[in-house]
């Protein structure tokens, strides 16, 4: 999609759609290989995190029009993909021989990017709500 399209849905984002990609494969890629020890910690906490960052967004997307509701999924959001990040590098430090280490360090990078696209669409956000409107 052109960086210049109209956004009519959250599906037009397109931190919503590598978000929603990288936990399809945190699912399939990451959280099932870790051992069974983490059911209840690492492999709840990735499941968890990685899930609701698209929700979030989703969810943020529909209260657009309240600058604080809007404001509040995305630093959640935000604060989820920093929660990836560190759960990541947890399961790529801790268990190389069951995770595909290069599959965490791809899936790393798309979380501090998505995290950087969410600070950035909060504030272009904040911006143009507060541009008053033309007469």
């Amino acid at each position: 999609m052109d960086e210049r399209s109209r956004i009519t849905s959250f599906k037009d984002l397109e931190v919503y759609r590598n978000t929603y990609r990288a936990m399809l494969a945190v699912m399939k890629e990451i959280v099932c290989k870790l051992p069974g020890n983490e059911k209840y910690d690492l492999q709840d906490q990735l499941s968890r995190a990685c899930k609701s960052i698209p929700r979030l967004i989703a969810e943020g997307y529909a209260k657009r029009h309240q600058k604080h509701g809007f404001q509040k999924y995305i630093d959640d959001a935000m604060a989820e993909c920093n929660e990836m990040i560190v759960s990541l590098e947890q399961s790529r430090d801790l268990y190389p021989k069951n995770v595909p280490v290069e599959q965490c360090e791809a899936l790393i990078d798309i979380y501090d990017k998505s995290g950087r696209q969410l600070y950035k669409l909060g504030n272009a956000w904040t911006n143009f709500k507060a541009q008053k409107p033309l007469p």
